[in-house]
């Protein structure tokens, strides 16, 4: 008996991709900082909301890559001595995906009260029906 991979089912066809997609969503999900949320804001429209407490707009990088939205962070090393009696605060470099649907695009970004707000929108296309004409060969 032959198992079947999801992406090479026969009546699934051009979907190759998604077997990948599946893989590299799952590895990224083993992350856990910074915390998010995702919201649907309509029926067409998300918000990725990211912990991102002590960081500035300009320590933040926000890229699509691939299908992937990649949202890095680097704090800058802090040149005054600093003596901390205790540092709950992570102040630790990340980066965080998420793989984004065919159709989808980011839409704008605010960092406000140290949440990081990415707002996305799903474009979505007029309904076509094709007719296939037959050729005689």
């Amino acid at each position: 008996m032959t198992k079947l991979s999801f992406g090479s089912h026969p009546y699934l066809l051009g979907f190759e991709q998604l077997e990948r997609l599946v893989e590299r969503t799952a590895k990224t999900a083993s992350e856990g900082y910074p915390p998010f949320n995702i919201e649907a804001t309509s029926d067409n429209t998300y918000r990725i909301t990211l912990a991102v407490a002590g960081f500035r707009d300009q320590d933040l990088s926000i890229t699509v890559e691939d299908r992937q939205l990649v949202v890095r962070g680097r704090q800058a090393e802090d040149l005054a001595e600093r003596v901390f009696l205790h540092r709950g605060i992570a102040a630790r470099a990340f980066q965080r995906s998420f793989v984004l649907a065919d159709g989808v695009e980011v839409a704008g970004a605010d960092l406000e009260l140290g949440l990081l707000h990415i707002d996305l929108r799903r474009s979505v296309p007029d309904a076509v029906v094709q007719t296939i004409r037959i050729g005689r060969g």
